[in-house]
């Protein structure tokens, strides 16, 4: 079996719940709203038993699907990043196919929906410079720091601002935190630690315990920063909370970043956004005559207070500046009785592009994430459109951009959907379908926060439990995921990974 059979078999029984949702009568709690009914799906999330599955449209095929895969991770398509050529190339072929398909153009006349972007390039030699007394210490781009501005400039900095260890960074009154309590942050810097308390803790009354909370997200720190009119706002890595290595830092916060255009040009964000390494936050605590253990063991206890480190710190990035339009990709299937009411299924299609400056095999040819699950978008829509009955609601299928330049595509579709979020009755998203052989279980990426859990077992066949927590929950994926800009909109969802058991 080939990897592209094995990922498919492991997949389809988290990706056809939907055929289920799409044909049958509208469940009783997909469209209600509010924190209550996520609260109370939360209370019930653990094994899920489900009643028997209704007959499912034409079968989803392996040969699309494993021909989708090749063509999208190809080198032809460079590595699909956001206006480069290979965008061009994805573009041509997801509209191509869904013209194919007899789909429906969902925006007017046209599959595509023009996202404003902005490409910022910080030059290699951005700097950054601690200063404690009359120490000073040069932090080395790449290797111990990565810094930028999403300020839409040509050149930004800051010059002496003083350190402040904000904790965790967060404000959530309904958890009764505040990490800025009592400190002007105008003309300062925070330095903060990724993921939340209740991680830190693995007490499950705290925040959601090991389960991350929005919270505890790198674009939530900067954002709140921001708020407090911090000059700057520096992020501490640590593999584990985090859930990537520095590398991914390194890899992804270097060369070409990616925003959308705001009026503003990002005049609210923080002169200068970052991360350190965890062992320069070491020597940074030990200047200041403490230890990064004992401020972390400060930080996770409530009522923490922020603190004022002797250490300031001067940045400076310079940029190229260039703005574009990058597209999502949107087609649609009327629904035989309900065509008003909608089911959407997502995928990212972009990927890295191409590392500037490598020699040799230079292209991040992204097979798995995402080329898997915008081939799954595809071979679900060809399903459908091949059936001989339509599904009651209609379908969007929609293919998102500037995933990895933090969800951007999926955040411009929720602020100018093309179909009401209101009668949007689900959103199944597809991203990196693993492949691992065949799995009796499927696992719900942060379980608790949809009410979409219990269809996913629908499609098995094999007896017993189905459902499980996931098992990723404090690495925030379900945050780091499009769905989760739906959630913040009300919309039902459903994030579902393989769980590897056979037994």
């Amino acid at each position: 079996m080939s990897i592209f059979e094995r990922s498919w078999a492991v997949t389809v029984p988290a990706v056809l719940a939907a055929f289920f949702l799409a044909a049958c009568a509208t469940p009783q709690k997909a469209l209600q709203t509010g924190a209550d009914s996520l609260a109370q799906t939360a209370a019930k999330a653990a094994v899920v038993t489900p009643p028997a599955l209704a007959p499912l449209p034409e079968p989803v095929s392996l040969a699309t699907y494993t021909r989708h895969v090749v063509t999208l991770a190809a080198d032809d398509f460079g590595g699909r990043k956001p206006g480069s050529s290979g965008e061009q190339k994805t573009l041509d072929y997801l509209v191509a196919e869904f013209k194919r398909l007899g789909l429906e153009p969902a925006n007017g006349d046209s599959y595509l929906q023009a996202v404003p972007m902005v490409e910022i390039t910080a030059a290699s030699d951005a700097a950054l410079t601690l200063t404690t007394g009359g120490a000073s210490r040069a932090l080395e781009y790449g290797k111990d720091m990565v810094i930028w501005t999403k300020r839409v400039k040509e050149q930004e900095s800051i010059k002496g601002s003083e350190l402040v260890f904000v904790g965790y960074g967060i404000t959530a009154p309904e958890f009764d935190w505040d990490d800025y309590a009592g400190v002007d942050m105008r003309g300062k810097t925070a330095v903060i630690l990724v993921n939340d308390p209740g991680f830190a803790t693995q007490d499950p009354n705290l925040f959601r315990g090991r389960t991350m909370t929005y919270y505890g997200r790198w674009t939530y720190k900067y954002e709140e920063a921001a708020r407090r009119g911090a000059a700057g706002a520096i992020i501490v890595h640590e593999t584990e909370p985090a859930a990537y290595g520095w590398d991914t830092v390194a890899n992804s916060w270097t060369g070409p970043q990616l925003d959308m255009q705001t009026r503003d040009g990002n005049a609210g964000r923080v002169a200068i956004e970052g991360w350190i390494t965890q062992s320069q936050a070491e020597q940074l605590f030990a200047a200041n005559g403490g230890s990064y253990e004992a401020a972390k063991d400060r930080a996770k206890a409530r009522g923490f207070k922020p603190e004022a480190l002797q250490t300031k710190v001067t940045a400076a990035v310079r940029n190229s500046v260039r703005r574009a339009n990058s597209y999502n990709v949107a087609a649609r299937l009327p629904g035989s009785r309900r065509p008003n009411e909608h089911v959407l299924y997502m995928a990212h299609w972009d990927h890295l592009g191409q590392m500037i400056g490598r020699s040799g095999d230079s292209i991040f040819n992204g097979a798995v994430d995402n080329a898997t699950g915008t081939a799954g978008l595809l071979a679900i829509a060809e399903a459908f459109s091949k059936a001989e009955q339509r599904p009651e609601r209609s379908l969007l299928f929609l293919a998102v951009t500037l995933e990895e330049s933090g969800l951007l595509g999926s955040a411009y579709y929720v602020d100018n959907p093309l179909a009401p979020l209101a009668s949007t009755a689900a959103v199944i998203n597809m991203d990196a379908i693993p492949f691992g052989g065949p799995t009796r279980d499927v696992t719900v990426i942060g379980a608790g926060a949809s009410e979409l859990e219990g269809l996913s077992c629908r499609t098995r066949t094999a007896p017993g439990p189905c459902l499980a927590a996931g098992v990723h929950a404090g690495e925030g994926r379900v945050l780091s995921l499009r769905p989760f800009q739906f959630r913040q909109a009300w919309c039902a969802v459903a994030v579902c990974q393989a769980r590897y058991r056979r037994s």
